[in-house]
């Protein structure tokens, strides 16, 4: 499940397996951006796999 931040409610997706989510962030990366999402966090269940990532570009 990814979780995005700023926190503008919850949105998460489920996925299989974390190269999946990775996967599915990398097609939706500049979709993310664009709607202002700063930074995403891989989670497992409520175990932060990884992040929050930045996805900003700079």
């Amino acid at each position: 499940m990814w979780r995005w931040e700023p926190d503008t409610g919850t949105i998460d997706a489920r996925f299989d397996s974390q190269a999946e989510a990775e996967e599915w962030l990398t097609e939706h990366y500049p979709d993310l951006q664009d709607e202002g999402v700063g930074e995403v966090t891989l989670l497992e269940g409520d175990r932060v796999v990884y992040g929050p990532m930045s996805l900003d570009p700079a």
